[in-house]
């Protein structure tokens, strides 16, 4: 589903226990220097994000100052995260003259610490060519370096190199929990393109070989993927990012299924299997 950008006031695009992907959970809030907003997720672990500017967190009395580094734009510095155990409160302090953040959530059963990961801690994988039109790097915030510490949350970003091209090919789904060959993950993305009035394309193909859905995606776009082959792309000129949230049904590490029609891309495409081990 395509959720088109609008000013959601705050209030969460993706809320609990959501009819199309109840595994995730995802807010922006946008404040102005001084101004706090406060939150607490029942039944979800969550990770703030600053899309731009800085943030003061407190999460229950743990602080972590000056969350955030960038400026402009999501390609002006690197990402940066505190995770919030489920259920437990936050608070979110604007330092810098507005910002932007990004609240990712997965729903959860249990408990855990919170920690902040910096920029000099962010797992950057780089994959794809030119060739292959697959040239891509993803961030992640949390991924595999943080697989102890967090419960069914998987949050990073994902940056095409260069402009124009595909993303998430071969097509790949995690939507049935059948291990050890797939599980099931729910997925939300939020898209932007630099220069901002560029777009791309979401696919969705439900079953192999069968006509599927595709939407036009903007700046702020967000779309929500419960099932299916979902690979993206955007258009010749213009760079694409988009944050993404997955949440586990029985585990965290992501078991990607590769459609089988395209299986055979898998060996065209340099580094993928790489991509592929760090969503644990």
């Amino acid at each position: 589903m395509h959720i088109a950008p609008h000013d959601n006031q705050n209030q969460p695009i993706v809320d609990v226990d959501d009819a199309l992907v109840p595994l995730n959970y995802f807010n922006i809030v946008k404040l102005k220097k001084g101004e706090v907003f406060d939150y607490a997720v029942p039944g979800y672990e969550t990770c703030i994000v600053p899309a731009t500017g800085t943030v003061d967190v407190d999460v229950d009395g743990a602080v972590y100052p000056a969350l955030g580094n960038r400026g402009e734009d999501v390609w002006d510095g690197e990402p940066e995260g505190v995770y919030v155990p489920v259920g437990v409160h936050a608070r979110i302090t604007c330092v810098s003259d507005e910002v932007e953040c990004f609240i990712a959530g997965a729903k959860y059963d249990k408990v855990l610490e919170p920690f902040d990961v910096r920029a000099d801690q962010i797992d950057l994988v780089q994959y794809g060519s030119d060739d292959t039109k697959t040239h891509r790097k993803i961030k992640h915030i949390l991924g595999a370096n943080q697989h102890d510490k967090v419960g069914r949350l998987l949050v990073s970003e994902l940056f095409t190199v260069g402009e124009g091209g595909w993303s998430g090919f071969p097509s790949h789904k995690h939507d049935t929990d059948r291990l050890p060959d797939e599980s099931r993950h729910d997925e939300t993305y939020n898209f932007r393109f630099k220069p901002n009035y560029g777009s791309g394309l979401q696919m969705l193909q439900r079953e192999d070989n069968k006509p599927g859905d595709a939407y036009h995606i903007m700046d702020g776009s967000t779309i929500c993927i419960d099932k299916g082959y979902h690979p993206c792309a955007v258009l010749p000129g213009y760079q694409m990012y988009y944050f993404t949230i997955l949440g586990g049904l029985t585990q965290r590490s992501l078991k990607q299924y590769f459609q089988p029609t395209h299986a055979a891309q898998l060996h065209t495409i340099p580094g993928i299997m790489d991509m592929v081990a760090k969503f644990k």
